[in-house]
């Protein structure tokens, strides 16, 4: 496969002519050529973005929505093709895949019919006076998105920015491009204006430094590691640009005695090690009242070492390969970790070589018990098939546990007491808690962490705020 950047309506190699090795995770061996790309193709996709935004900014909403649903339209047309192409590129399973496709298309149908509803405020000041707030677009704005739900996310930020009038210089994962390539197709098969959404594939240090430095890209929308946000924070903010950071996480899971245990443990292996853990709200700490711990612990272990790991393209297979050698070996390292920290190993803990696929990059569902709450493996994000496990005794013990870390994306909460439920929801220092359920999601209400997991939101009216920005108009009437 050969992936291309899209500018200005056009697929192009970059213009130094460089390109770079993409690879197969699951079969550890290079398959696609992606363009190696620098400041200049940054540069290129500014000018075709703000020569494009005029027009677009005051398209009619209708017109918007109409580009956007039928962008929606040719992602479903071609789901297998994108589902395939995510699997083989990313490593998760096929079946997974599919359906995060159909959630990449739901983005792009969300938001166009957000640019038909997004309007402006007013406000009567009795009779002295009346105030407007108008929502208006920012210009040019930068999206850069990881390679864990490559698609997924990369139209998350995409089509709302879009969607609010703005033109756009994106940037998908260099490990994770193949998808990102085909939504270039799909612009251009509906006749997206050119210039609208522009596409630049490489490495985050060139490509993603030179759009966060670039001093005409107004906002920076990115999704990524902590470390990261922290750099590009450092860079974007003596600019004065609009920041939009979606970070790591260290999600807790916290199972009280009246929990729905079935149903706990089963939404729990989930939580777990779905796409190989390698979701930013994945659950990687098990707190567990310790009168279910026992038994809670001996399901886990047992499902756990049930799911079955290999070819991404196999129905059955339930873990897929980890995104990159790098990773793999970040999460091989942390295993290592744990044991030095005191940690036993229940289940997994090791490498895998499934038959077919001897030279990918597999890590069994592992599971861990035995570690503080302080300790580095509960404290750092792992972003692989690695849960650690630890028993409770108290309501305030367990916020204290779950509480105990920098991070604060998301917590899960398992009880059949209403009154606990609000309670203990309204302590826990996380942006998203779930009550008896995992990965819920509804697109209007606000995504994001507290803490080191990020600044701001997305999603519905959250994310148009962001991609605009707000005039208030006073008019005297006297």
């Amino acid at each position: 496969m050969k992936v291309l950047n899209f500018i200005n309506g056009e697929l192009q190699e970059a213009v130094n002519g460089q390109s770079m090795d993409n690879y197969n995770p699951a079969k550890g061996e290079v398959y696609a050529q992606v363009p190696d790309s620098d400041h200049q193709d940054v540069h290129l996709a500014y000018d075709a973005a703000q020569a494009a935004y005029p027009n677009w900014s005051v398209l009619p909403a209708e017109e918007k929505f109409k580009y956007l649903n039928a962008i929606a339209e040719g992602i479903d047309k071609r789901r297998d093709e994108f589902a395939l192409a995510e699997s083989i590129d990313q490593g998760k399973p096929f079946w997974l895949a599919k359906n995060e496709m159909i959630r990449s298309a739901q983005n792009f149908r969300f938001f166009a019919t957000a640019a038909m509803q997004f309007a402006s405020e007013s406000h009567a000041t009795e009779d002295r006076a009346i105030n407007y707030t108008l929502r208006q677009s920012i210009g040019v704005v930068g999206c850069i998105s990881p390679w864990n739900l490559p698609l997924y996310l990369f139209s998350w930020k995409i089509a709302p920015a879009l969607a609010a009038g703005n033109t756009v210089v994106a940037k998908p994962s260099e490990f994770t491009p193949a998808t990102a390539h085909l939504l270039s197709e799909v612009c251009q098969e509906v006749g997206l204006p050119h210039g609208v959404l522009n596409i630049v594939h490489g490495l985050g240090p060139k490509v993603g430094q030179a759009m966060v430095e670039h001093p005409r890209i107004k906002a920076i929308s990115f999704t990524g590691g902590t470390a990261t946000g922290k750099h590009i924070a450092a860079t974007a903010g003596p600019m004065f640009k609009k920041l939009s950071l979606e970070l790591g996480g260290k999600n807790p899971n916290i199972i009280f005695e009246d929990a729905d245990i079935e149903k706990a443990i089963k939404t729990t292996v989930n939580t777990s090690f779905l796409n190989q853990g390698e979701i930013c709200l994945c659950g990687s700490r098990l707190l567990v009242h310790e009168s279910l711990y026992d038994k809670v612990k001996e399901e886990m272990v047992k499902r756990a070492k049930a799911l079955v790991v290999g070819d991404p393209q196999d129905e059955k297979t339930r873990v897929g390969a980890i995104v990159s050698k790098p990773h793999y070996e970040k999460v091989l390292s942390y295993i290592e970790l744990a044991k030095q920290e005191g940690g036993r190993v229940l289940a997994g803990g090791e490498a895998l070589h499934p038959e077919g696929f001897e030279s990918g990059w597999f890590i069994a569902p592992t599971v861990i018990e035995g570690l503080g709450p302080a300790c580095r493996t509960n404290t750092e994000e792992i972003f692989g098939p690695v849960i650690t496990l630890m028993s409770f005794k108290t309501e305030e013990e367990a916020l204290q546990i779950a509480n105990a870390t920098e991070y604060g994306l998301a917590a899960t909460v398992w009880t059949e007491n209403l009154t606990r439920a609000h309670r203990f929801a309204s302590q826990l220092e996380f942006g998203i808690v779930w009550v008896n359920c995992w990965l819920l999601r509804d697109l209007r209400t606000p995504f994001g962490g507290a803490k080191s997991s990020g600044v701001g939101r997305e999603g519905g009216w959250e994310a148009m705020r962001f991609f605009t920005e707000p005039k208030n108009v006073c008019i005297a009437l006297k």
